[in-house]
């Protein structure tokens, strides 16, 4: 099945700013790209591209005085049936995790784990380890938190979220990464598009999503606290430690967003 994904975006800057942008897809998509997701602005302006320490494409750009548009579109094949998870669904002791997995255990911008870590275990402590501790923490967040764009701040974190009941997609997935890393299984945030094919029709408009993997099975498993149930056309931009870490635009300098819009449909 073919899916079209993309976005077009505009900011307005005072003055020439530097940015860094976060907006291709991920590496691990490039067997299943039939058109790549080229970045064009608005006006041309020279694009630099490099990738950081996760792998994530990132793009540096400087942003003329006045409005810039950034746009992009990509074709790509994914499964015609709901994503599936591995068998294998252990936690392995931390001792035997490999090297590359610790940092996603610790804390970080948005996942205060040394503040959730009580709460974590007298909820989860009798959980069978694994997938099924990640499965409950999911159904817990998706049970707890009110989905709620009214509620979305850029300072909210895990700790905010366990508190107030209320958040986006990225706060679902910043709480379920943060229980995760406090019940010692490693987990990292994620961003992307996420599809509604197979679904009754959604008024609200397409966005990019937030979710999480985390570390069981010996492999990094998707997980997806908001929605709580498998999709079809789930497409990975980029991952890290938190929503700090792919964030679609860091403007260093003023830099005002006046367009958003994405689109992530069947074609």
């Amino acid at each position: 099945m073919k899916l079209r994904v993309g976005y077009e975006l505009s900011f307005e800057c005072p003055g020439p700013t530097p940015m860094m942008l976060m907006l291709n897809t991920h590496s691990s998509h490039a067997k299943d790209i039939l058109v790549a997701d080229v970045l064009v602005t608005d006006p041309p302006v020279p694009i630099r591209q490099y990738r950081d320490g996760y792998g994530n494409l990132c793009s540096r750009i400087v942003a003329p005085a006045g409005r810039i548009g950034l746009s992009t579109t990509a074709l790509l094949n994914v499964p015609e049936s709901m994503e599936t998870r591995p068998i294998d669904g252990r936690r392995d002791p931390v001792e035997q995790l490999p090297d590359e997995t610790l940092v996603f255990l610790l804390g970080s911008r948005y996942c205060e784990t040394d503040l959730l870590v009580d709460v974590a275990w007298k909820i989860f402590g009798q959980c069978p380890p694994g997938r099924e501790t990640v499965l409950a923490i999911c159904d817990f967040v998706h049970r707890h938190i009110r989905f709620d764009y009214g509620h979305a701040r850029a300072t909210k974190t895990a700790v905010d979220v366990y508190r107030e009941r209320t958040g986006v997609c990225r706060d679902f997935a910043h709480l379920g990464v943060t229980l995760c890393r406090a019940m010692n299984i490693p987990a990292r945030y994620c961003t992307g598009y996420i599809s509604d094919i197979g679904l009754p029709p959604v008024e609200a408009p397409m966005d990019f999503a937030g979710w999480f993997q985390a570390y069981v099975g010996g492999s990094w498993q998707t997980f997806d606290p908001r929605n709580n149930a498998p999709r079809i056309g789930r497409i990975l931009m980029a991952y890290g430690r938190d929503a700090a870490d792919v964030a679609i635009s860091n403007a260093f300098g003023p830099a005002m967003l006046r367009h958003f819009k994405v689109h992530c449909h069947q074609e």
